[in-house]
């Protein structure tokens, strides 16, 4: 388990949507909180608004991380909590997206958590009672939708990485908690993604309001972002691997999981004796 209080925080694409909401939950718990994001005169103003320490950060580039991660050492001499929490969440089909599309996305969304954790994991490693991170990934990964499919590649990477992180944590007795956090339908500055995108990166991919979009669909649950910081807050302080914001979308799941044991289950053990070689 992670105490919260009186813990380290790092909290990055924090000074907006699901990442303000932790960083506020966290606070509110008792932690001191640094908040990175991109976009410096958000991040001046609500760092002052929720009483943490920001500083302008590119997850997209590791010497931008790596030079976070050595102010978070100089001012606090730790980290005991990492949120690796900052994407972007645009809309555009497969076959309309060329190669600038695909590096945007995976650049913040999937090398984001991959900077911040060869930023700050040796650090971690350190600390005499541990720590815990959090990777921000996507229902999107579990069940992918039309027009969603870089952004679902993305989250779905970032699955991955953090389900193997956990175990290669606990493999090496290494005393550092790990979730993997899957949200789905949150109130967000999501839909504005494309303002911090950087000329050279240009291409295919638009914003999308899913919130407007969906209006009051029967059934529809948007959450607010402190709501998810509470789930998170929770998730460390139980170290679990899991986090998910909407139990009412386990069917979803439940149906691509249906069809992955069907296909398993076409071809039994025995069947390739049977085939007739050509």
């Amino acid at each position: 388990m992670t105490n919260i209080e009186g813990s380290i925080a790092v909290v990055t694409g924090g000074a907006s949507g699901i990442g303000r909401g932790i960083a506020e939950q966290l606070i509110a718990e008792g932690a001191q909180v640094v908040i990175a994001d991109i976009e410096q005169e958000t991040l001046s103003r609500v760092a002052a608004e929720i009483g943490a320490v920001g500083f302008q950060t590119d997850v997209s580039d590791l010497e931008s991380v790596t030079a976070l991660s050595k102010k978070v050492l100089n001012k606090f001499g730790r980290v005991d909590i990492l949120i690796n929490n900052a994407g972007v969440g645009p809309q555009g089909r497969i076959a309309d997206l060329n190669d600038s599309d695909w590096h945007w996305i995976m650049g913040v969304n999937l090398y984001g958590v991959v900077h911040g954790i060869q930023a700050f994991l040796p650090m971690m490693k350190q600390n005499i009672n541990g720590g815990h991170i959090v990777n921000t990934s996507s229902m999107s990964a579990l069940a992918p939708m039309p027009g969603l499919g870089a952004y679902a590649a993305s989250k779905a990477a970032v699955a991955a990485l953090t389900e193997v992180l956990a175990a290669e944590l606990l493999e090496d007795s290494i005393n550092i908690g790990v979730t993997l956090l899957s949200p789905a339908n949150v109130r967000t500055d999501i839909a504005r993604s494309v303002r911090n995108r950087p000329e050279a990166l240009a291409g295919a991919l638009v914003d999308v309001d899913f919130a407007k979009k969906a209006g009051k669909t029967a059934g529809t649950v948007w959450l607010e972002p402190r709501e998810v910081g509470a789930i998170v807050t929770r998730a460390i302080r139980l170290n679990e691997l899991y986090a998910f914001t909407h139990p009412e979308l386990l069917s979803r799941v439940d149906a691509r999981n249906d069809l992955i044991r069907d296909a398993f289950m076409k071809y039994p053990h025995n069947q390739p004796q049977n085939l007739t070689k050509g």
